[in-house]
Parts: C-alpha cells; sequence; structure tokens
C-alpha cells in the first residue's frame, strides 16, 4: 500500500504535534510576584538546568496574591512560591497544599521603623503603625507583638503597602511602619526614625516557599524532585558566577529588580536556602525545624483574624520533606 508524501507529511506533522502537546501537557507552571528570590529559577531555566533534571518549568509573574493563590487552588497553576504565611489564609477545605521547598528567608531586608522614642516593640502600644492587611507585613508585626505579650488591638493599624507605609513613616504621618528594603534604610536615615526591628533579628520568621497541592505531588512527584535539584544546581552556579547569574535573574524577574546591581543590592537581605539549609529548615518529626515554627505561628494567628477556612490546619498537614533527598 503507498502513501503519497502529501499524506506521509500530514502524518508527519500530525504526530510531531502530538509530542509537543504531550510534552507541554507535562510542563509545571510556577507562579510567583516580583523578587529577588525567585531569581534563581530563572537561572535553573535559562541555563537548562530544570530540563537536564527531568522537568519542564514555565514561569509566570503574578502580582496579585488573591487572584495567584485562587488560580493554584483552582488548578490553573501547578506551584506557587511565595511567604510561608500567606498560604493558610487562601488553602480550602478538601484540597490539600504541601510546602516541598523554601526557596529563601527574609535576613534583615525586612523590618519595622519607629520613631526613636520607641526602643521596643512592646512600646508600640498605643501608637499608630502602618503596614498592609493579609499580607506578610501583617504577619510579622503580629508575631512580634505576640512574643512581647501584646495583639494587633493593642496599636492602631493603618492599612497601607510596605511601599506606602514606608514613605508614610520618612513624612512623619505615622509612628511606626511595617516594610522592607530600600524602604526600612530609607526610614532609619530620617532625624525623627530607627530601626526598631529587622528580619535579621527573627530568622525564619519570613520564608518563601514553594508549594503544591496533594494532587500535583501525587501526579508528578518524581518532577518535583527534578525541579529541586534544578534549584540546587541554580544556586550552585550562581556561587561559581555571580556577574552572570545576576544578570540572568534581574532579566527574568524583570521590573523593579530588572537593574542588576539593584537586583544584588536586595539579595544582600535575604538567604538563599540549599538543599542542606532545607533540611535544617523543615527539620523531622522529633525536631521540627523553624519552618514548623512559624507556620504555626501563621495558623495562629490568621486564625485569630478567622481568615484560616481549613479546620484544625497544623504546620505537619502542610510540610513534606519527601523532595529534599
Amino acid at each position: 500500500m503507498k502513501f503519497s508524501k502529501k499524506v506521509l507529511c500530514f502524518a508527519l506533522a500530525a504526530a510531531i504535534g502530538s509530542i509537543s502537546l504531550e510534552l507541554r501537557a507535562d510542563t509545571l507552571t510556577l507562579a510567583h510576584s516580583t523578587w529577588v528570590g525567585y531569581g534563581p529559577f530563572y537561572i535553573a531555566r535559562d541555563k537548562g538546568f530544570f530540563e537536564q533534571e527531568g522537568v519542564s518549568i514555565e514561569l509566570r509573574i503574578m502580582e496579585n496574591t488573591p487572584l495567584k493563590m485562587g488560580a493554584f487552588m483552582a488548578g490553573q497553576v501547578d506551584l506557587v512560591a511565595s511567604t510561608a504565611d500567606e498560604f493558610p489564609i487562601y488553602m480550602k477545605p478538601g484540597t490539600p497544599v504541601k510546602y516541598f521547598l523554601a526557596v529563601d528567608n527574609s535576613n534583615g531586608g525586612d523590618g519595622v521603623v519607629s520613631n526613636k522614642e520607641i526602643t521596643t516593640v512592646g512600646e508600640l502600644k498605643g501608637h499608630n503603625v502602618a503596614f498592609e492587611e493579609g499580607s506578610v507585613s501583617q504577619f510579622f508585626i503580629n508575631a512580634l507583638l505576640l512574643e512581647a505579650g501584646l495583639t494587633q488591638d493593642d496599636i492602631s493599624m493603618v492599612n497601607m503597602t510596605a511601599t506606602d507605609a514606608g514613605a508614610a513613616f520618612v513624612a512623619g504621618r505615622v509612628d511606626a511602619a511595617v516594610t522592607w528594603e530600600p524602604h526600612l534604610t530609607q526610614g532609619e536615615q530620617t532625624e525623627h526614625g530607627h530601626r526598631l526591628i529587622d528580619s535579621s533579628q527573627k530568622p525564619g520568621l519570613i520564608v518563601d516557599v514553594v508549594a503544591a497541592t496533594q494532587e500535583t505531588i501525587d501526579q508528578h512527584g518524581d518532577q518535583l524532585k527534578a525541579f529541586v535539584r534544578g534549584w540546587q544546581r541554580a544556586l550552585e552556579f550562581l556561587a561559581e558566577n555571580p556577574a552572570e547569574g545576576y544578570q540572568i535573574m534581574a532579566d527574568g524577574v524583570g521590573g523593579w529588580l530588572a537593574d542588576p546591581a539593584e537586583f544584588e543590592a536586595v539579595v544582600t537581605g535575604v538567604e538563599y536556602l540549599d538543599i542542606d539549609r532545607n533540611r535544617e529548615m523543615f527539620g523531622s518529626a522529633d525536631a521540627p525545624g523553624q519552618l514548623h515554627n512559624t507556620l504555626s505561628d501563621a495558623i495562629t494567628i490568621w486564625s485569630g483574624f478567622g481568615k484560616v477556612q481549613v479546620e484544625g490546619l497544623t504546620s505537619n498537614d502542610v510540610l513534606t520533606t519527601d523532595f529534599l533527598d
């Protein structure tokens, strides 16, 4: 039986199209915001580390947290990178979520600036403090207040973004602000202000993680292990090739971090977490790590504001070390 060249071409095109569709179907989409902590994803992608390890990753920048988390819970994106405290707000009953990789730890990049006469977190009582409702800034200040024996009810909250909070403090419109760099430095350089506390004094309290639903884990476990290996290789590449690494990360993340020099300057306030540091952060069942404490604090704090929808949620329900081999 003979086939014409046209028929053969159509058959070949169909086969190639089928393979392409299959490859696209196996691609995992990772959503994240514009932040230096996520820069190594772009090294792993652009240097081919993800592909070489056995996973195809599409990186998608999504700045709107509710939309990003909504897409995640609906299965429209496979993975999300965000702060560990944030996910409990958006988890839905019946859709388990797991943190399988910690990517960066805030090491001075976040903090509180206040008027100089306020010298401890406890002395914030009765003062107006600017921070964004539902954000990592709200979690951070509430964790600090909890440690000081206070609650958010003991201060006067002024709801604004971290950038606006920093600007409001510089202008003298609020007594304190929960913000991040470069606004921390700008605040402490004012005549009336100083850095009350920052994340370097509370290691592990603000940490970015990558999460997947249990369904994604069940269907793509090998690919998630490949993702973690690609992350490790990206950090090793950055250590050996910083100039090229910062250029790749700045180009990939873009936005306000598009300048490699600016990107590198902001990185000084974070710690990238390799696999060994991940094992420390996650810990074990017998010896839980800092990430367990941070997540437990987040569940307690957000539950107090009525924002946690999953009843009885604990850190043990969310953390997995299955991919840190």
